[in-house]
């Protein structure tokens, strides 16, 4: 049907029910009351049903006086452009023909041009634009590269209160508190979209029942958004669904098809990479075959260039092509492609085969992770976990079976549960498949160890990594770079063990293969030294840990970026040693920054950023910043509970650590109560002469000696000073302070020889190990025991 220019009289005017959009035309007025001696031109660009057309119709009603003539121009389409510019030269008596109009346009001033719904890409709009310096022109597209004709506005979801009041008008239903309530419910549901606002309005009219429409329509979205309301106020010939499949039946093969992927996704965080890195996969020979692979393979071809490589000029056209139609958006600053939540919906409705195009980019998903490094995975994890987890609902026993590199997204992301679940299944069932022996199965085997491990289940990850290590050695050779990545997983958990001289062991031999296979740079390499030093670190040897975490440090910095969270937790681990040291003021300047870019990077509820937040906490306490530091830990303990349970090592640690933090303010019975937890907790999770369930032991009978109850104090201190002698040795400096901590109750009990006898050993060992300046040499002083201190020196100097 030819569209026919119109004054603004005859015009349709905005809605009855119109509401809303006040920044908008607040924007258009001041736009076009400025004298800026040129032709005005502003663009409204966004989906189709965001309300474009009556945001522009709205404004003209408010402007009418401010105009000469007003056109209005269906600019959908070649023909009705031209029928409509030939009939403003017919109104004005000037000829019969667009060029005719144009050039009276060109002659005139202070009129209006609205051309509404320019949303054919391939129409050139300039050449129906008169050329000159003046004259008002407003356009409406759901493509939004016309927004670089003039000023311009994105036309978004509506402010909550004014998507409630549209719908309550739509719906004739009063605004009453509770109806807003309702209502405020059902247009969250909607995304704040006028158009099925409106369809829902109309819908709840008919019915008379606002009250139980969010449930039908969770129940029947698509059934709901394609039904076209018997009465309207706004003339508007579509509905939600069919507006969009007007423009979906416009994208060429690719174009549509890409988009049908997207919706087999989540609706935010789409990127280039999730297809460009799928287009590499090397086809590892435990994970799916190519012949399993056909459908996604076949899906990326229209990507690739002559040569086969990934062509991003490719993937630009079918995403600017999607773009054009505002069916999708893009993000410059992160580089992801977004969906509208309501199109994301219809286009998975417009799925022939659903569960094919669920398995299809499933796979890609999965070969696009297989291809990321593994020092690399963290970041990627946090962007792609959503997308994992909509892949993981779907049928996980039919098509190809990437589950491990799914597993790496969760853990990548600190999901922890959610990757034991998924690595707990894939090593199952490769175990049933492929027999015990299989690389597969033992590659699973090792990722669920790894996923003990850091679940704090020690025991469990040590006796599948030596597993995994022997088998590995035999079948790939002790030189293997998969060997080697077994051999430093076990040192990790001989350390969570406490098992640190046979950590020390394997993991210098990690060391120096990966140097020797690697280079002393590769990512790899740095992460095998930094392994070391926390060993070194854990054996009381702080120097040699510093200078192996200033060299981990630097290289990180220098390869992978001060952001990246692998030189976050050097530094992290680097500020550990320094307190270790003493050096309180420099440990807490690197974990304030550590804190800062985990919270920026990871989110403030990563594993990583807790542990964080707790190493900044025990350093407030350590320099007598006690309510800073009890702060933190209160808020830590109730996150770490939450997330991973009373029983995780971080919880436990960051219990043990609250508890010290009461005890520096005096607070004894909160601390004896938080220790006693720890205590019981750690002995039968880790065992009795575990080097965390002595520190639990240790900060006990410290409590039970500020509490007056010197007996049991001793009780336990004898028992943490013989078992740390025989586990870390006489000079470890843990058993320096078990020492003195013993020497000091025995003060207290008045066994002052017994305490001298201990108290020169332990002075001597300090100066000679940690130096007269490190505060551990001065311990008593630090716990507020200036009296028996006195009486210990009196006695050494005696």
């Amino acid at each position: 049907m030819a569209a026919v220019v119109q004054s603004i009289n005859n015009c349709p005017p905005p809605s009855r029910n119109f509401q809303g959009r006040q920044t908008i035309l607040e924007k258009m007025h001041q736009f076009f009351t400025t004298d800026s001696g040129k032709q005005l031109i502003y663009v409204l660009h966004g989906l189709g049903g965001a309300g474009k057309t009556q945001i522009a119709l709205k404004f003209i009603q408010e402007s009418l006086a401010s105009f000469s003539d007003t056109f209005f121009v269906d600019a959908s389409t070649l023909n009705t452009i031209e029928t409509a510019l030939k009939n403003i030269a017919v109104s004005k008596s000037v000829g019969d023909s667009a060029q005719d109009a144009l050039k009276w346009l060109q002659s005139k001033k202070g009129w209006l041009l609205f051309l509404d719904n320019a949303d054919d890409p391939k129409i050139n709009l300039n050449l129906f634009l008169p050329q000159c310096g003046h004259g008002n022109i407003i356009i409406t597209s759901r493509n939004p590269g016309l927004r670089t004709y003039g000023e311009h506005s994105p036309v978004l979801g509506m402010e909550e209160l004014d998507a409630t009041t549209l719908l309550l008008r739509s719906a004739a239903k009063e605004n009453s508190e509770e109806n807003l309530q309702i209502a405020a419910d059902i247009v969250k549901e909607l995304f704040y979209l006028p158009l099925a606002i409106v369809q829902a309005g109309a819908f709840i009219s008919k019915s008379e029942d606002l009250n139980g429409y969010l449930g039908l329509y969770i129940q029947n979205q698509a059934q709901l958004l394609r039904e076209k309301p018997e009465q309207s106020h706004d003339h508007y010939a579509w509905t939600v669904y069919t507006t969009w499949q007007i423009s979906f039946d416009q994208l060429s093969q690719p174009a549509a098809m890409f988009l049908q992927l997207c919706s087999c996704l989540h609706y935010t965080g789409i990127s280039e990479d999730i297809f460009s890195n799928a287009s590499k996969y090397s086809f590892p020979f435990w994970l799916p075959p190519q012949e399993d692979l056909q459908e996604p393979l076949q899906a990326l071809l229209c990507f690739l260039g002559p040569t086969g490589a990934w062509s991003s000029l490719k993937f630009l056209a079918v995403t600017n092509e999607i773009k054009a139609y505002s069916l999708i958006s893009f993000n410059a600053a992160t580089k992801v492609f977004s969906i509208h939540p309501l199109v994301h919906a219809w286009s998975r409705s417009t799925l022939v085969d659903e569960g094919a195009s669920h398995l299809c980019i499933r796979s890609i998903l999965g070969m696009s992770i297989s291809e990321i490094p593994d020092h690399d995975i963290i970041l990627p994890s946090l962007r792609l976990m959503p997308h994992v987890d909509l892949v993981t609902g779907f049928n996980a026993n039919v098509g190809a079976d990437f589950r491990a590199a799914f597993w790496s997204i969760y853990l990548g992301a600190g999901k922890l549960k959610e990757a034991q679940n998924l690595i707990e299944q894939t090593a199952e069932k490769y175990r049933l498949v492929f027999g015990e022996e299989h690389l597969a199965s033992l590659d699973a085997m090792h990722r669920l160890a790894v996923t003990y491990q850091r679940l704090g289940e020690y025991k469990k990850a040590k006796k599948l990594e030596v597993k995994v290590l022997e088998k590995w050695t035999k079948l790939l050779g002790e030189d293997h770079l998969a060997t080697l990545t077994v051999m430093g997983d076990l040192a990790v958990t001989h350390n969570n063990l406490g098992e640190y001289k046979e950590a020390q062991e394997l993991e210098v031999v990690v060391l120096e293969k990966r140097t020797k296979l690697l280079g002393k740079d590769h990512p790899h390499t740095s992460r095998a030294m930094g392994n070391l030093a926390r060993t070194h670190n854990n054996l009381g040897e702080y120097k040699e840990a510093q200078e192996l975490e200033v060299v981990v440090l630097e290289k990180r910095t220098k390869l992978l970026g001060e952001d990246h969270p692998d030189t976050s937790r050097a530094m992290g681990n680097l500020a550990r040693t320094h307190a270790k040291l003493g050096e309180y003021k420099e440990a807490q300047k690197l974990q304030v920054v550590v804190l800062e870019k985990r919270t920026n990077i990871l989110g403030e509820d990563h594993p990583y950023t807790l542990i964080a937040v707790g190493d900044l906490a025990v350093t407030h306490c350590h320099l007598e910043e006690y309510k800073e530091a009890k702060e933190l830990q209160v808020a830590m303990l109730e996150k770490w509970t939450t997330l991973l349970g009373e029983d995780y090592p971080e919880t436990l640690s960051t219990m043990g650590n609250l508890a010290v933090t009461h005890h520096s303010l005096g607070e004894y019975k909160e601390a004896q109560e938080l220790q006693v937890v720890v205590l019981e907790k750690r002995t039968k999770l880790l065992g009795e002469n575990h080097p965390e369930t002595l520190m639990a032991m240790g900060n006990l009978a410290v409590t039970h000696c500020n509490l007056g109850e010197h007996k049991k104090a001793q009780e336990l201190q004898i028992m943490v000073l013989e078992k740390r002698t025989k586990l870390l040795g006489e000079d470890h400096p843990y058993t320096l302070i078990a020492m003195g901590d013993l020497a000091l109750t025995h003060c207290n009990l008045g066994e002052y020889e017994k305490a001298q006898e201990f108290q020169v050993v332990v002075v001597e060992k300090r100066r000679q190990f940690l130096g007269g300046r490190h505060p551990h040499t001065s311990t008593y002083r630090q716990l507020n025991k200036l009296t028996e201190a006195d009486k210990l020196e009196q006695l050494i100097q005696a």
